[in-house]
C-alpha cells in the first residue's frame, strides 16, 4: 500500500490536538454563556422574590394596622418580638433583621422559616429593615406597634419615616445620605438581598458594608465588579415609600 495513501486515511496527532483544542474552546465559551444566563435568571428571580415580599408587607400592614418587626437570626422567620413592638419590647433588630416570612405566611421558606433569594444559599436570607420613627403614647415605634400610626396620627407621621436609601456610601452618615445622592428619605421599610456574593460586608466594598452596619441608611445602585470605586457591589434593594403604605392602609380602612 502506498505510504502516502495510508497517511491520508486518518488524523495526525497534531491535527487531533487542534480538534480537541477547538472543541474545548467552544465548550468553554458555551459554558460561559450558560453560566451568565443562569446568573441573570437568579437575579430576575431575586427581584421577583423581593417584589413579592414588599407586597406581603404592605398587605400585612393593611390587614393589621402596622408593619411586622423583622425576624431575628434565632426566631425562625417569625417577627421579633411576636405581636409587634411595645414600649417594653421594641423590635429586636429594626435595621439588621430578616424578612419575617413565617409571620407573613409566605411560601417557599427554608427549613428554618426564612425566605431565600434566587441564589438559595444559607447566607442568602432576605433582609428587612423597618423605620423606628415616633413613639406614640405608651407604645414604641409607631410603624410596628398595634395601631401605632393611627395613634400617632397620619398627619404627624407622614414625614417621619427615618430610613434613607442612598446612591453611594461615600459621604453618608448613620442618619442621612450626607453628600451622597438620596434615592428616598421617607421609606418605612427596606427589603434586600445580599446578591450572588452574599457578602457580609467583609469581602464586599463599603457600599455593601453600609447595608449591614445596623443603622437607618442603606445603599442601592447598579452592580459593580471587584475593583470598582467603592468595591464590589451586587446587593439588590427595594423599599416601601410612606405614601404607598399609607394609601394602601387608607384603602383597607386601617387608617386613619
Amino acid at each position: 500500500m502506498n505510504p502516502v495513501s495510508r497517511r491520508a486515511t486518518g488524523f495526525t496527532l497534531i491535527e487531533m490536538a487542534m480538534v480537541l483544542l477547538i472543541v474545548a474552546l467552544l465548550l468553554g465559551g458555551g459554558l460561559s454563556v450558560i453560566s451568565a444566563q443562569i446568573e441573570q435568571q437568579k437575579f430576575k428571580d431575586t427581584q421577583k422574590i423581593l417584589d413579592d415580599a414588599k407586597e406581603a408587607l404592605i398587605g400585612f400592614a393593611a390587614a393589621n394596622g402596622r408593619l411586622p418587626c423583622p425576624a431575628s437570626a434565632a426566631s425562625n422567620g417569625i417577627e421579633s418580638p411576636a405581636g409587634g413592638s411595645t414600649a417594653v419590647t421594641p423590635c429586636t433588630n429594626p435595621y439588621n433583621g430578616f424578612l419575617p416570612a413565617a409571620t407573613l405566611g409566605m411560601s417557599g421558606l427554608d427549613a428554618n422559616g426564612y425566605l431565600l433569594d434566587g441564589w438559595q444559599g444559607q447566607l442568602n436570607r432576605v433582609r428587612y429593615a423597618v423605620t423606628t420613627a415616633i413613639t406614640p403614647g405608651a407604645n414604641a415605634n409607631a410603624a410596628t406597634s398595634p395601631n401605632g400610626i393611627r395613634i400617632a396620627t397620619l398627619a404627624t407621621y407622614a414625614a417621619a419615616p427615618n430610613l434613607r436609601v442612598c446612591g453611594s456610601a461615600t459621604g453618608i452618615t448613620a442618619t442621612t445620605c450626607g453628600a451622597a445622592p438620596a434615592l428616598t428619605t421617607t421609606a418605612v421599610a427596606v427589603v434586600f438581598s445580599l446578591g450572588a456574593n452574599a457578602s457580609t460586608g467583609v469581602a464586599g466594598g463599603i457600599d455593601e458594608a453600609a447595608n449591614q452596619n445596623n443603622d437607618q441608611v442603606f445603599v442601592s445602585h447598579v452592580p459593580v465588579a471587584i475593583g470598582g470605586t467603592n468595591g464590589e457591589f451586587d446587593d439588590i434593594l427595594t423599599w416601601i415609600p410612606s405614601a404607598i403604605l399609607f394609601n394602601r392602609m387608607l384603602q383597607a380602612g386601617s387608617l386613619p
